[in-house]
């Protein structure tokens, strides 16, 4: 750490951020009116400091869950429904069919879907309401209203129930997005009334689902800090996070809201040892519009960002009690070694870090961002053991995530501190490296490793060697391109030109499935997405195979395709 960086996070405290933390703590953020409160307290401490700050007033597409309820077998059953929910306020009656499925063991299971769709399924479940196990999340609902189901009850793992969303449409939908807005009613139950439930459905008993909903249009404010850098100010390192929350939401998110206004604080006071800028949002609509706010500003401002914004890090959860550690990690490759050594650093901590989760406010995969962070800090993996915690999505791996129990007991002030100066180091170091931080060999590297993947789950029913070749051809590029990097053949503003537009190729080639600027479904993609089905060639008989190795030639012919562009690209520089 250089003496301007030790200087800076030096002037870390925690007035500013605890006290927010513990005004958060005393009302609830999740109708639009009370987010609009905290935004306006965010913007007058920030104020307060001197920090100029631009409100936004987006108009959000948002659905706001209220009381529910299920009744059977003479009782009647305490639930939360999801965001976007069919309104069923009269009730939905049917007959209740239990689907068993896998609980989430691991955090990407959470956002998969649990059975196996087939035919004998469809029959199984059609006119009924179904009951499996999960969090009512956009795998569950939208698999079993695919399926025929009339409505969906997800039992949560234990005696909490957890507030969350349940459409597979990012942010507010467009006209092509409408089709998949849920036309069903779900809730969640907690265990012990889910298997009283189970029981229920195994005696061939019915169900009725009582939901109340409110949905449409609302005007929300969304502050944004932009801090000019002094060298290139036109180019950014983009800070954000939610601000809307289930109930008081302390760990998910008043922290992180926290963390970035200690950040703008400090950062605004420093600009003038910024090289480039920093740009730093608040998001509405997170919880209650399947991230309408950040996808609203990736529409909005979507040429900006992808002509300047040269990383994306998102925060959320930080600061939580017993978060020691920085296991499953959000971050995209090209980032880990950088962020490794930021965490190093402050913490003494290892970095284990993940493939980002199509999840969080990561709304900007479509521009292509080279992203990293999103979860924060978690405790370790034994002592949630210890606890009897099953996986959930924040808070630290606290299970009061997404529940009234999220309170300030579950933030902690010197972890928090610790996670400020994380975030502050990443971007201060983002913003200020002369060479853009970020190493496209580790991602290339990554890319062979899926190629090889895919093509040993394939064997001889398709032949994935001209992927393979193209990596390879990209790899020895990108070992040439840091070379001269390195030497000073390759000037800094030319490396971070490649830099940056490796990310505008590449990104969206290893996360996305549509075209760009538009946003892939809230539903896990993986690796190299255009070639994933070579892993899932099992899957098919002798009449529809066929139509599987059609898919896989076009999507080859889009990652060759991209992968060529950018060696051709690297080229540029090193010819």
């Amino acid at each position: 750490m250089n003496e301007v960086e030790s200087g800076i996070l030096s002037q870390v405290t925690l007035d500013e951020p605890w006290a927010l933390v513990e005004s958060f703590s005393t009302f609830k953020r999740e109708h639009p009116t009370d987010v609009n409160r905290g935004m306006d307290e965010v913007v007058e401490r920030l104020r307060k400091h001197g920090v100029e700050v631009k409100v936004h007033e987006p108009s959000l597409y948002l659905s706001l869950p209220g009381l529910a309820r299920v009744e059977a077998g003479g009782k009647t059953f305490r639930a939360k429904p999801p965001a976007y929910s069919l309104d069923a306020r009269n009730g939905m009656t049917g007959s209740l069919v239990y689907v068993g499925a896998r609980h989430n063991a691991m955090i990407e299971d959470m956002f998969e879907r649990k059975v196996e769709s087939s035919t004998e399924m469809a029959a199984r479940v059609r006119g009924k309401i179904v009951i499996s196990e999960g969090f009512a999340s956009p795998g569950l609902i939208s698999q079993f209203e695919e399926l025929g189901a009339i409505g969906v009850i997800g039992i949560n793992p234990g005696i909490d129930i957890h507030w969350g969303i349940c459409t597979t449409v990012w942010g507010t939908p467009d006209l092509d997005d409408l089709p998949r807005k849920p036309k069903i009613p779900a809730v969640a139950v907690n265990k012990p009334d889910g298997e009283a439930l189970i029981g229920i459905a195994e005696g061939g008993g019915e169900v009725t689902i009582f939901t109340e909903m409110e949905e449409g249009w609302f005007t929300s404010k969304l502050p944004e800090v932009f801090i000019p850098g002094t060298e290139e100010p036109e180019k950014y390192v983009f800070l954000h996070g939610h601000l809307d929350s289930w109930d008081v939401g302390v760990g998910d998110n008043a922290t992180g809201d926290a963390t970035m206004l200690e950040i703008a604080r400090v950062l605004w006071a420093n600009r003038g040892s910024l090289k480039r800028s920093v740009r730093i949002c608040w998001w509405p609509g997170h919880s209650t519009g399947r991230y309408a706010g950040s996808t609203w500003f990736s529409d909005a401002f979507a040429l900006d960002l992808e002509q300047n914004a040269v990383s994306q890090v998102n925060c959320d959860s930080p600061g939580c009690r017993w978060a020691t550690e920085f296991n499953n990690l959000s971050r995209m490759t090209e980032t880990e070694g950088f962020l490794a050594e930021v965490i190093r650093e402050v913490a003494g901590k290892a970095l284990n870090g993940e493939r980002p989760h199509r999840a969080g406010d990561y709304s900007f995969n479509n521009i292509g961002i080279s992203s990293y962070l999103m979860l924060s800090s978690t405790m370790p993996d034994i002592l949630r053991e210890e606890k009897g915690y099953y996986t959930v999505g924040g808070c630290g791996a606290n299970i009061a995530w997404h529940t009234e129990n999220d309170t300030l007991e579950i933030a902690d002030r010197d972890i928090l501190l610790r996670d400020i100066k994380v975030y502050l180091l990443a971007v201060l170091r983002n913003a200020n490296n002369e060479v853009l931080p970020f190493d496209w060999r580790a991602t290339a590297k990554e890319f062979a490793e899926t190629v090889d993947d895919y093509q040993a789950k394939a064997g001889s029913r398709f032949d994935l060697s001209a992927s393979k070749k193209a990596v390879a051809e990209l790899a020895a590029a990108l070992d040439g391109f840091y070379a001269g990097v390195k030497a000073g053949t390759i000037k800094p503003k030319a490396a971070n030109t490649v830099i940056q537009d490796l990310a505008r190729i590449l990104v969206p080639i290893n996360f996305t499935r549509v075209n760009r600027f538009r946003h892939d479904p809230a539903l896990t993609i993986p690796p190299l997405p255009s070639i994933a089905p070579a892993a899932e060639l099992d899957k098919f008989d002798d009449d529809t195979i066929g139509f599987a190795r059609t898919q896989l030639v076009r999507g080859q012919n889009r990652l060759i395709s991209a992968l060529r562009q950018a060696t051709r690209h690297i080229g540029l520089v090193t010819a």
